[in-house]
């Protein structure tokens, strides 16, 4: 016997089927929002949040810039946030928010690219 995933009572129908009723299936579909929402709404300010801080340094003009990694960590860069990255044929990887990239060096200087 198969059980409705949102309130445990018998499913009746198709085999595949795994919400006793539209009711159910919207409640735990909002249920499911509502907890994944809270934790991508603060991972999403921190991106927005670094993004602004890459771009403040960049400028508008400015396709690329080197700055010292404690320029970014006083603006209170977070590193370990980024949309996606890319590794180039040297090996380097490039971390991305969106549109705007950084590559940090040993020395403790990040380049920052606007990617057009």
């Amino acid at each position: 016997m198969r059980k409705c995933k949102m309130c445990k009572k018998k499913v009746v129908g198709r085999s595949d089927k795994i919400f006793c009723s539209v009711s159910c299936k919207s409640k735990y579909h909002r249920k499911l929002r509502e907890v994944t929402g809270k934790v991508t709404k603060q991972i999403d300010i921190i991106l927005h949040r670094n993004r602004s801080i890459l771009l403040e340094i960049l400028g508008k003009r400015k396709l690329k810039i080197k700055v010292n990694r404690i320029v970014l960590e006083k603006k209170k860069f977070h590193f370990k946030y980024h949309t996606h990255f890319h590794t180039n044929s040297k090996n380097k990887t490039y971390f991305f928010i969106y549109n705007i990239a950084w590559m940090a060096f040993s020395n403790d200087t990040v380049l920052i690219v606007r990617n057009l």
